[in-house]
């Protein structure tokens, strides 16, 4: 089953001489990670913030869940659409512990219901123990495991992730790929995996697709 659709998507920017994403299309399936591979000014963060409602396309429309989120007539608004985030810098709130971090986007569950959902969270990325920790008394890998746990808190129809190892290096890089497969395939999440680095995708991807300029 098509669970997200992307259909001859386009996006300039103003400035912009040529279009940054023209006629782009993608169908993924429910549980499918998918990588998006490309250089620098290909699209792929652009891409991303189409998908998550933080730009509006020139044309084309997506599909997700069976849910128009954005099409010629209709745009939905990015907290409407059910799209979790992990960007490269992680974006992790330092004044905030752990649990609030990752209880950050549950304000409309009880506080039973959110405490239950953090005690999952933290099951599923190994951080049982850490929930007092600030962000600065965390490892990278750490650190990347609680953007993780936030952005799937609130049970996003889709994952989208922003060259999340850009600021790891490559030994920690190596033991996270790994990990982080196991726990998206665990919470049986559907994810775009944004990377200019062919190991990333070849270690966590279930299928690749390239990006060129202006594809």
């Amino acid at each position: 089953m098509n669970f997200c659709e992307i259909k001859e998507l386009s996006f300039y920017y103003p400035k912009a001489k040529e279009k940054t994403i023209q006629d782009f299309t993608l169908t993924i399936s429910q549980g499918e990670i998918v990588g998006i591979l490309g250089q620098s000014g290909s699209g792929k963060s652009t891409l991303l913030r189409l998908i998550s409602g933080l730009e509006e396309p020139a044309g084309g429309s997506i599909v997700i869940a069976g849910k128009t989120v954005v099409d010629e007539r209709r745009f939905v608004e990015p907290e409407e659409r059910g799209v979790g985030m992990v960007f490269q810098d992680y974006a992790l709130f330092p004044h905030l512990t752990v649990a609030q971090n990752i209880v950050f986007g549950l304000h409309r569950l009880s506080r039973k219901e959110r405490q239950k959902r953090l005690d999952e969270m933290l099951e599923l990325v190994q951080l049982k123990g850490f929930e007092k920790r600030y962000p600065h008394e965390l490892s990278g890998g750490q650190q990347q495991r609680v953007a993780l746990a936030r952005a799937l808190a609130p049970k996003p129809q889709v994952l989208l992730m922003d060259e999340p190892f850009s600021n790891l290096d490559a030994d920690l890089k190596e033991r996270i790929r790994e990990e982080l497969r196991d726990i998206l395939k665990k919470a049986k999440i559907t994810c775009i995996f944004v990377t200019h680095d062919k190991e990333d995708v070849h270690a966590i991807c279930d299928r690749t697709v390239v990006m060129g300029k202006g594809a």
